[in-house]
């Protein structure tokens, strides 16, 4: 078997020979994408054993492997299932209800009328929200005094704040009702009810209110079953809540997705997730439906529970999917906290949303409107300012110095009044939640993590400089020119450190805060010199990683066992692979010396044109759709509703129409082509103006309607007909090819790049036709997923792997998943 393994691995290499003792990347100089390849054409080989690539990393010859897979396991009976109970943290697939899985796809009819419909919900919801907006501001600017000018701005803010969160309630009871165990036919009325229900949901201000006693209070008017002290810091609000239920004490982390519901082959399947008392969620994790977790279990972070997994009570465990382990994830002793200190803290958080917040966010027009005169015109019933040149170009004047000076002004102060308030914390020592060091470690975790700035410094020199501004701790930090992406998350920058020569991808999220139900501690968090971190990684304070080291894309940074150093990790729970290959130091040359001191020069220059470029676009928009808005209460005074219906469609058409051509604009009016190159490349610096000049969230709103599907095209996508799109990310949208009928799932990513220290690659990434891609996927470049294949929820697909059709995959990375009919 071993001669015929390296007959398939030297014709994957296109050489004449492989020896069976060579190793796969020390000795060949083969990647993770030659080895996928390799995977791929071994399952078109009835002759030899179905290898994964965690296979590959462990058994890196061809001599051991085949050694390995030497005793070769009974095939099963055609048609015949696999019997037995499945191992511990298995993924398992559960078969459609008898009927459904052959029932075809909706037609065409049904889609476009969902779309009208959805359409009509909106124009509805924005044309009633534009009319309250501009009736309460004549209203509260009537008042005659300070002080009664103050009191109906707050009269006006806490009917707005009440009724945005109330509102998603009424909806709930009066569409759906009760949501029960259920499969629902997306495109379809009740589908309609289902997704005006999530939208209203997803878009209340309640959700600000997470890691507040307020919001189990909002979960339970949803109709969830929300035990005494659960404490949630994910802002991802469940939908399906009657299915929810979570027993007192309960703490779950920050970016957990517990939705309680998921697409699936063009269905919506709504199902139960039950957590038990004083359990522990971590961040960054998946409960897909239908899980459970027993009293005082634990699940680790970057992990996931699959759809019929349980953990046992008192039990930790951790992995994608998960698996049972020793280690505790808890750490932070309780306190008292009393019932008086809850109440107390969500009552001083109301009166400062109410009282403060949008008050003074009313203030804020109010002085636009007082400094400059033409804008006061738009109130009036005989204005006209909308047509007027001079109007017009003084707006432009004014919203242009506004930007800017909003821009300086948020600088200085994430800069400053964050480390005035970081001085009543101090590190590793044990606080009370629901008090002052809370309110203050919120309001840092806030002000630090401002999305705007991120993706304005981020993939570019000055990132680091913004970093250390808001403190993170950089004093040898070696300038590389991409030394942090444009998605950087912390909970506190203060103890947060990297390490000189350390370069970091997009999503990288530093956890040194650390919760129990009733207590949280700050802890120091450091990355060591000369790693390289993937995308989407989740790295706690109490990391076991050193110096040189890779961690791979979504890896489950490990926190117990020795510190691992000169090593790459890949995978959840994490395994060692090399460090790098030979492939990836062909560039090294460009990296040292004067060679380096002048592509960096240059790649700065570029870098910088190209935030300049970011920050004109930003404007422009806002400044048009000031405008629209502007002629919309100008109009409203003749027309009535009418106009505030007319200017949300023209706003939405135009954000649209702006970003496509942006987009397509940044690149030359050309899809992108596959590249590989070194980061100090022209080609690269090119790709990274793209990703900040299309870093927009505006596709948000038109997730889970057919329009969500449209813009994809419009930017380049090859998107088939009725793909169902809950909240997928594409990255490079003209390397992306997905089918028809496909399901594209919350959270899930089809990126078609990936940068590994000072190398750039990307790639085609296709989908067949009915793809199912399950909640916090990821899809990386060079891939092929066949028709009607699936991935589970939180599958990591590594570069280059093929999914056969029909076929379904599971866990980081992915591998084949077991079919059974029974849940764990």
């Amino acid at each position: 078997m071993d001669v015929r393994l390296a007959q398939v691995l030297a014709a994957v290499l296109r050489v004449d020979r492989v020896s069976v003792d060579s190793h796969f990347f020390d000795d060949l100089g083969a990647d993770s994408l030659v080895m996928a390849q390799f995977c791929a054409r071994l399952r078109k080989r009835e002759d030899l054993p179905t290898v994964s690539m965690r296979d590959i990393y462990r058994y890196p010859t061809t001599e051991i492997l085949a050694a390995e897979f030497a005793v070769s396991e009974p095939s099963p009976v055609p048609g015949q299932e696999p019997s037995g109970t499945p191992l511990p943290g298995t993924a398992q697939v559960v078969d459609a209800p008898a009927g459904d899985s052959d029932e075809p796809p909706p037609g065409t009819l049904p889609y476009v009328l969902c779309g009208v419909a959805q359409l009509l919900f909106f124009l509805v919801f924005s044309s009633v929200g534009g009319l309250v907006a501009v009736e309460g501001y004549e209203w509260v600017m009537e008042g005659s005094r300070t002080v009664d000018l103050y009191l109906r701005a707050v009269s006006f803010s806490a009917v707005v704040f009440l009724g945005l969160c109330g509102l998603p309630v009424v909806a709930k009871w009066v569409l759906v009702g009760r949501f029960t165990h259920r499969r629902v036919r997306v495109w379809g009325l009740a589908y309609l009810r289902f997704w005006c229900v999530k939208a209203l949901i997803r878009t209340s201000p309640a959700r600000l209110l997470a890691g507040s006693p307020l919001y189990g209070l909002y979960l339970r008017a949803l109709g969830a079953r929300i035990g005494k002290g659960v404490v949630i810091l994910s802002r991802t609000v469940p939908v399906c809540t009657d299915l929810l239920s979570i027993g007192d004490g309960a703490l779950i982390r920050k970016d957990v997705q517990l939705s309680c519901y998921r697409a699936h082959d063009g269905w919506i399947e709504t199902g139960s997730v039950t957590l038990g008392a004083q359990v522990i969620v971590s961040e960054q994790t998946v409960l897909d439906i239908d899980t459970s977790m027993g009293d005082g279990a634990q699940l680790g972070h970057a992990s996931s529970l699959q759809r019929g997994q349980s953990v046992p009570a008192g039990e930790s465990w951790h992995g994608s999917p998960a698996e049972p382990t020793a280690r505790d994830f808890g750490g932070v002793p309780p306190v008292a906290c009393s019932t008086l200190r809850q109440i107390t803290y969500s009552l001083g958080q109301l009166a400062a949303m109410v009282l403060v917040y949008l008050p003074m966010s009313l203030a804020g027009v109010s002085i636009v409107l007082s400094a400059l005169p033409q804008l006061k015109a738009v109130l009036g019933p005989e204005a006209s300012a909308h047509t007027n040149p001079t109007f017009i170009l003084a707006a432009l004047l004014a919203s242009l110095a506004a930007f800017i000076g909003a821009v300086l002004v948020g600088l200085l102060l994430v800069g400053t009044l964050p480390r005035l308030l970081n001085l009543a914390i101090k590190p590793d020592r044990v606080y009370p939640l629901y008090g002052f060091h809370y309110g203050v470690q919120r309001a840092i975790l806030r002000l630090t993590n401002i999305r705007f700035f991120m993706t304005l410094f981020g993939d570019s020199s000055a990132i680091v400089h913004y970093l250390r501004r808001l403190g993170y701790d950089l004093h040898d930090v070696q300038q590389t020119g991409s030394n942090f992406g444009t998605m950087v998350k912390h909970d506190t920058p203060y103890l947060s450190k990297v390490g000189s020569g350390t370069m970091v991808a997009d999503g990288l999220s530093i956890i040194n805060a650390e919760f129990s139900s009733t207590s949280f501690r700050l802890s120091r968090a450091s990355i060591g010199p000369d790693n390289f971190l993937g995308n989407n990684i989740a790295y706690p304070s109490g990391g076991r990683t050193g110096d040189n080291c890779l961690l791979a894309t979504k890896v489950m940074v490990p926190i117990d066992g020795p510190v691992r150093e000169g090593v790459g990790l890949l995978g959840s729970p994490s395994f060692e692979i090399p460090r790098t290959v030979m492939r990836d130091t062909q560039f090294d040359d460009m990296a040292v010396g004067d060679e380096l001191r002048r592509r960096l020069a240059a790649k700065n220059r570029h870098n910088a044109l190209t935030a300049s470029l970011h920050l004109l676009v930003r404007w422009l928009h806002f400044i048009v759709l000031a405008l629209i808005a502007v002629a919309a209460v100008d109009l409203y005074h003749v027309y009535g509703i009418t106009a505030l219906s007319l200017a949300s469609l023209v706003s939405v058409a135009f954000t649209v129409m702006f970003f496509t051509l942006i987009e397509r604009a940044v690149t030359g009016f050309r899809p992108l082509k596959p590249l590989y190159c070194s980061i100090y490349d022209h080609a690269f610096w090119s790709h990274e103006r793209f990703w900040k000049l299309t870093s927009h969230r505006y596709m948000e709103a038109f997730n889970g309607t057919p329009f969500k599907a449209m813009v994809w095209r419009l930017l380049g996508a090859k998107v088939g007909r009725r793909v169902f799109d809950d909240g997928c990310t594409l990255v490079e949208r003209t390397l992306v090819s997905i089918g028809d009928d496909c399901t594209l799932n919350a959270a899930s990513v089809i990126q078609s790049h990936s940068q590994e220290d000072g190398a750039f690659k990307s790639d085609y990434a296709t989908l067949g036709r009915g793809v199912t891609l399950g909640v916090g996927a990821f899809v990386h470049y060079g891939t092929v997923v066949g028709d009607q294949a699936q991935l589970d929820a939180d599958t990591f697909l590594m570069k280059g792997e093929e999914v056969p059709p029909g076929a379904r995959w599971g866990g980081n990375p992915a591998v084949e998943s077991i079919r059974t009919h029974e849940w764990g």
